[in-house]
C-alpha cells in the first residue's frame, strides 16, 4: 500500500539539528527560510540524494562502477520516497553547441521535418530541386509535340580543363561515332583530342530521332543508356535549346546536384549538415583591429599597437620599422594621425613589395634582409594557426573577437541544407529551418499554428508538428516566450536554464515522481509569475510531488503546504520552525508576539521592508549613456542620476542584462581596467568623469576549491597571518607568514596537505572522507598549533564564527574591520575557514559586498548588482537593503537589475524595459521614481508596484 507521506527522522546534513518532517505526497511544497538555514540541505542533500542513492544502490555492482555514486546522508531513516528528479539553478552546457532548441529536443524534431516534406531549392538560382524517374524523363519526352527531331546526349564533362584523348577513345571502343564539344557536333576520330589548357563540356550523342508514339520503345533504351552513361543525368535539345532531366535532386539550370536530405542533413553536429567553413558553430573568431589597438591616441612606440608590444630588438619590429622607413611613417605620432592606407600596410602587409629589413642578432650584428611584409594580422595568424602551446593561442584569441561566420552568416548548416524550404500551401510562402530557430518561442508557436500544409505533407507531418508544438506551448507556459530557438545555451542564466529543465519535464508525462525544485521563480517578473506556479501545480495534479525551495511571496501562497526552517542562519539555523498550509501559518502568525517564524511574519505582514519616507536625490550629476543598441536595445538613451540607488526592470528578456551588464559595465571596465571585453553597441557616453571605479557583485562562487574560505577572500586571512607571524613565540622559533598558509609545505599537516581530511576510495560504494588522524582535522602541524593568540591556535580561529572572531579580534582593527563589514550584511554565523564550495549564491555574494564595505572608498563608484535577492529571504532581503543604502549614502551609485518588488519599491530611481521580452522589448517604457512609474498604465512593473506602494496608504 503506497503511503500519503513522505516522512522523514532525525537529517543531520550540514546545519540540520536531528529533524523530524512529514510531508504530503503528490502535493507543491515550499521549504522557505533564512539564506544558511538549511533548506537545500533537507531538500538536495538529504531527500533527493537518499532517493539518487538507493536507485544506484539497487542496480547490479558492474553498472555501479559507471554512475557516480551518492554520499549517504547522515539521515535515521526516510519512508515513502519516489524516484527523485532534481532541477537546480545550474547552467544547463557550456558547449557551444547546445541551444534552446537542442536541450528541448525541438531542434531534432525540426530536423526530421524538413528531412520529410522539406523542398531541396537550389542555392544558386533559388529555383526548386527535384529528381524524376525514368518513366517520368520518358513521359515528359513524349509529351512533345509528334514529328520534333530531338538529340538524346549524355552528359560526361562539365566545365573542366584538359585533352580527353583517352576519354574519347572509350567513347569509340563503346560503339558511339559522335559527340558534342562545347556545343559543336563532332564525329570522334582517331587520336582526337580538345585543348588542354581551356573548359570544355563533352556530351556524347547517344541518338537523334523524330518524336512519334511509335518510336517510345527506342527512346526508352537511348534514354537509360545516356542516364547510365551520364551518372544518372539526360540532356534533350529540343528546338535547339538543351533540356536537363536527373534521377538525382540536381538544378538542371545550375547544373549542381543535391544528396536526398536526411535528419542529418540538418545537424550541424554533423559533417554531413554542419557549415564546413565554422564547423557547425555559426561563428568565427577574427582579429579585431579595436582589440589590436586599444587606444589610437598612443603612438606605435608607446605600445599603440598591443600585440607589438615596447619597441624591440625583434623580427616583427624589424619589419615595422622598415615599412615605417620605406613609407616614412612616424613611430611617435599617435596612430590616429596615421592615414588609412599605411595603417591598413602595417596591419595586412604590402603585398608584393619588398623592403630592406634591418635585423640586429643577440650578439651585435645587423644584417639587412629584403623580403615582403605579410601584415600584422597575417603574421600573428600564422602563428595562431601553427603554434602548439595554449598559453600562445590564448594570448592571440585576446586580440580576437567572434563574429557571425560568412559563410552561413549565423546559420551554422551548408548552404544545401539552408536552402531547404518548408511551404506554406496556403499563403505561399516558404521558410527554411534557419529562420524557424530565430523565431522566438512565442513567433515558433505563432508560425506552426498557422501552417498550411498540403494534404500528403500533413499526414507525413502530423505527429511530429504535434510534438513540436508541445515542447513549445510548455516553455510559453514557464515564462520563456521570448527566448529563441538558436539562443545558445551557455549564455542562459541559472533561472532559465531551470525553466527549460521545468518545461521539458512537463512534457515527459510522468508520474509518481518526486520533484526537487531550486528557486524556480529567479528572474521571472511579477506578470510570468502566475504562469511558472500553473505549471507546477500541473506537475503536481499528474500525480507527483513537487518540493520547490523558494522565497517568492506568491509562490509561498500558492503553496500546499510550507515547511519553515530557522530560526536563524548557519548555526542558528536548521530547526523546524512552522509547518502547515500557508494560510494556518499566516492566522497562527497574525497575534503570535512570541512567533520565532520570520516568514509567517512577512506572509502577515506584521513584517515588512518599508517604503523610504523620502526618495535620495542623488549629488546632482548624471552618466549618460545614447544610443544603445546591442541585441535586442532599439537606439535608446539612459541617464543614470549619480548618487542613487537605481533598479531596472522590466519582464524576462527585455533588454536589462544587455544594457547593464553587456554594454554599461564593459565601457567603464574599458575605461577604469583596460579590459578587452568589448561592449554591444553604443554611440556615446557623457559622466564618465565623475566615476572612478566600476564594480559587478554577482553570485558568483568565491572559489572552487575547498581552500577557499571567506577568510581567504575577504583577506582576512592575511592579516591573521601576519598576526601570529609577529607574536613572541614564533620570533623566538623564527617562523616567517607562510609557515600558517596551509597551501605550502612548512607548516600545514603533510599527512593530508593541509586539507584536515583524507579521501578514501570505496570503489562501487561512494568515496569517504575521513578527519586526518594525524592533526585531527585542524589543518596545521604541532608545532605551528603551539603559536597561540589569547590562547587561540590559529585552527581555532580559522573554526570560530564570525561573530566569536569580533570578540577575539577587537583590539585588531584591520581585522576588525573586516569582520564587521560580514557582521553587517548578515553573515555572522558563517565560519571564517568554512570551505566556499558549501556557501550559497546569496551568501557567496554577500561575502563579496562585505569585502567592498571593509574597503576605503571615495564615493565615486558604480556597483553593479544582477538580481542580488536570489536565494534571500524577506529578512536577508531587508538586510542587503540597508547594506546598499550605507554604499549609496556615502556618495556611490548602485545599479540593481531586480524583479523582487520588496527591492524596486525601495529604489530611487527606477528604468522600466520592455515593454515585451525579446524583439518586442529593448525599449524604454518608464524611468522615474517609484511613484513616477506606478502611475504609468503601460508598464507591467508599475502595476504590481502600484499594488505595494497602495498597501501603505
Amino acid at each position: 500500500m503506497q503511503q500519503d507521506k513522505l516522512i522523514v527522522r532525525g537529517a543531520r546534513v550540514h546545519n540540520l539539528k536531528n529533524i523530524d518532517v512529514e510531508l504530503p505526497r503528490d502535493q507543491l511544497i515550499v521549504i522557505t527560510g533564512l539564506s544558511g538555514s538549511g533548506k537545500s540541505s533537507l531538500a538536495f542533500d538529504t531527500i533527493y540524494a537518499e532517493s539518487q542513492r538507493r536507485y544506484v544502490e539497487s542496480l547490479s555492482a558492474y553498472a555501479r562502477q559507471f554512475l557516480g555514486v551518492m554520499e549517504r546522508p547522515d539521515v535515521d531513516y526516510i519512508e515513502g520516497l519516489s524516484p527523485a528528479i532534481s532541477i537546480e539553478q545550474k547552467s544547463i552546457s557550456h558547449n557551444p553547441r547546445s541551444t534552446v532548441g537542442t536541450v528541448t529536443e525541438i531542434y531534432d524534431y525540426l530536423r526530421l521535418l524538413f528531412a520529410r516534406i522539406g523542398i531541396q531549392h537550389c542555392y544558386n538560382c533559388g529555383k526548386p530541386v527535384r529528381k524524376q524517374s525514368v518513366d517520368q524523363i520518358i513521359d515528359t519526352i513524349m509529351a512533345y509535340p509528334a514529328g520534333t527531331p530531338i538529340l538524346i546526349l549524355a552528359p560526361l564533362i562539365r566545365g573542366r580543363k584538359g585533352h580527353y584523348r583517352e576519354l574519347f577513345e572509350k567513347i569509340i571502343r563503346d560503339g558511339f561515332l559522335r559527340v558534342r564539344v562545347d556545343g559543336e557536333i563532332k564525329e570522334i576520330k582517331k587520336g582526337m583530342q580538345v585543348n588542354r589548357y581551356k573548359i570544355h563540356n563533352i556530351e556524347v550523342v547517344i541518338d537523334r530521332v523524330i518524336i512519334q508514339p511509335t518510336m517510345r520503345g527506342r527512346i526508352a533504351e537511348s534514354v537509360e543508356t545516356a542516364l547510365q552513361m551520364g551518372s544518372g543525368v539526360v540532356i534533350i535539345n529540343y528546338n535547339d535549346m538543351d533540356h536537363l532531366y536527373s534521377q538525382h535532386l540536381a538544378c538542371t539550370e545550375c547544373n549542381i546536384s543535391y544528396d536526398d536530405p536526411a535528419p542529418n542533413s540538418f545537424s550541424f553536429n554533423s559533417p554531413y549538415g554542419a557549415c564546413p567553413f565554422c564547423n557547425g558553430l555559426g561563428e568565427m573568431k577574427e582579429f579585431d583591429t579595436r582589440l589590436i589597438i586599444p587606444n589610437p591616441d598612443l603612438s606605435i612606440n608607446q605600445e599603440g599597437i598591443a600585440p607589438l608590444g615596447k619597441p624591440r630588438d625583434t623580427w616583427l619590429w624589424s619589419q615595422v620599422r622598415a615599412v615605417a622607413r620605406s613609407y616614412k611613417i612616424d613611430l611617435d605620432q599617435p596612430i590616429s594621425k596615421i592615414s588609412k592606407k599605411h595603417k591598413e600596410i602595417l596591419l595586412y602587409g604590402g603585398g608584393d613589395e619588398k623592403f630592406e629589413i634591418q635585423y640586429r642578432y643577440p650578439t651585435g650584428r645587423i644584417v639587412t634582409y629584403r623580403q615582403r611584409y605579410s601584415g600584422l594580422i597575417n603574421t600573428l595568424k600564422h602563428y595562431y594557426d601553427e603554434t602548439t602551446s595554449e598559453g600562445m593561442r590564448q594570448w592571440i584569441e585576446s586580440y580576437m573577437s567572434t563574429t557571425k561566420c560568412r559563410e552561413c552568416n549565423g546559420g551554422r548548416l551548408r548552404k544545401e541544407s539552408l536552402a531547404v524550404h518548408i511551404y506554406d500551401a496556403e499563403r505561399s510562402v516558404a521558410t527554411n529551418i534557419d529562420t524557424i530557430v530565430k523565431f522566438s518561442i512565442q513567433e515558433a508557436l505563432s508560425f506552426f499554428n498557422s501552417l498550411k500544409l498540403t494534404q500528403k505533407q500533413e499526414k507525413i507531418s502530423q505527429q511530429i508538428i504535434k510534438e513540436i508544438k508541445q515542447r513549445l506551448q510548455f516553455l510559453l507556459n514557464v515564462g520563456l516566450d521570448y527566448l529563441t530557438l538558436d539562443r545558445s545555451a551557455r549564455t542562459l542564466s541559472g533561472g532559465e536554464a531551470q525553466r527549460i529543465r521545468l518545461a521539458t519535464q512537463i512534457g515527459s508525462q510522468l508520474v509518481g515522481v518526486l520533484y526537487v525544485l531550486d528557486e524556480p521563480s529567479i528572474g521571472l517578473h511579477q506578470r510570468d509569475n502566475l504562469k511558472l506556479i500553473r505549471s507546477l501545480q500541473n506537475l503536481r495534479d499528474l500525480g507527483n510531488t513537487v518540493i520547490v525551495v523558494e522565497h517568492d511571496k506568491a509562490m509561498i501562497k500558492n503553496a500546499d503546504f510550507i515547511v519553515d526552517l530557522g530560526p536563524g542562519a548557519g548555526e542558528q539555523g536548521g530547526h523546524v520552525i512552522a509547518t502547515g498550509k500557508p494560510q494556518s501559518i499566516i492566522k497562527e502568525n497574525e497575534n503570535n508576539d512570541s512567533s520565532q517564524s520570520l516568514t509567517g511574519l512577512y506572509l502577515c505582514e506584521r513584517k515588512s521592508i518599508e517604503i523610504p519616507a523620502s526618495r535620495r536625490k542623488g549629488i546632482g550629476l548624471k552618466l549618460r549613456l545614447k544610443g544603445c543598441s546591442g541585441n535586442n536595445l532599439k537606439s535608446i538613451n539612459v541617464e543614470f542620476p549619480l548618487g542613487t540607488l537605481i533598479c531596472i526592470t522590466g519582464v524576462s528578456g527585455s533588454g536589462k542584462s544587455t544594457l547593464i551588464t553587456d554594454t554599461l559595465y564593459r565601457i567603464l571596465s574599458n575605461k577604469f581596467y583596460g579590459s578587452k571585453e568589448i561592449p554591444l553597441q553604443y554611440k556615446s557616453i557623457e559622466g564618465l568623469e565623475y566615476l572612478d571605479k566600476v564594480i559587478d557583485v554577482d553570485q558568483s562562487p568565491i572559489g572552487r576549491t575547498p581552500r577557499s574560505n571567506p577568510a581567504t577572500y575577504t583577506g582576512i586571512f592575511s592579516h591573521i597571518r601576519d598576526l601570529y607571524a609577529k607574536l613572541p613565540e614564533a620570533k623566538i622559533r623564527g617562523y616567517k607568514v607562510g609557515r600558517f598558509s596551509f597551501n605550502v609545505k612548512g607548516g600545514r599537516c603533510d599527512e593530508c596537505e593541509g586539507d584536515g581530511v583524507r579521501k578514501i576510495e570505496m570503489n562501487f560504494l561512494p568515496d569517504v572522507y575521513v578527519t586526518c588522524d594525524v592533526c585531527k582535522g585542524k589543518r596545521y602541524n604541532r608545532e605551528t598549533l603551539e603559536i597561540l593568540y589569547k590562547g587561540k591556535s590559529i585552527a581555532d580561529a580559522l573554526a570560530m564564527t564570525v561573530d566569536e572572531a569580533i570578540e577575539l579580534f577587537k583590539d585588531i582593527p584591520k581585522i576588525r574591520r573586516k569582520l564587521d563589514t560580514l557582521h553587517e550584511v548578515g553573515l555572522g554565523y558563517i565560519r571564517l575557514g568554512q570551505q566556499a564550495t558549501t556557501l550559497s549564491g546569496g551568501e557567496a555574494q554577500r561575502v563579496k559586498l562585505s569585502t567592498e564595505l571593509s574597503k576605503i572608498g571615495t564615493g565615486k563608484t558604480l556597483y553593479i548588482l544582477d538580481e542580488p535577492t536570489t536565494g534571500l529571504h524577506f529578512e536577508d532581503t531587508r538586510m542587503l537593503l540597508s547594506v546598499l543604502s550605507k554604499l549609496v549614502d556615502k556618495g556611490n551609485t548602485v545599479i540593481v537589475i531586480e524583479h523582487n518588488m520588496d527591492v524596486i519599491k525601495t529604489a530611487d530611481w527606477i528604468i522600466d524595459l520592455g515593454p515585451e521580452g525579446g524583439d518586442e522589448g529593448g525599449e524604454i517604457v518608464a524611468q522615474g521614481t517609484p511613484e513616477d512609474i506606478a502611475r504609468n498604465s503601460n508598464s507591467y512593473t508599475g502595476k504590481f508596484l502600484r499594488q505595494e506602494i497602495n498597501k501603505r496608504k
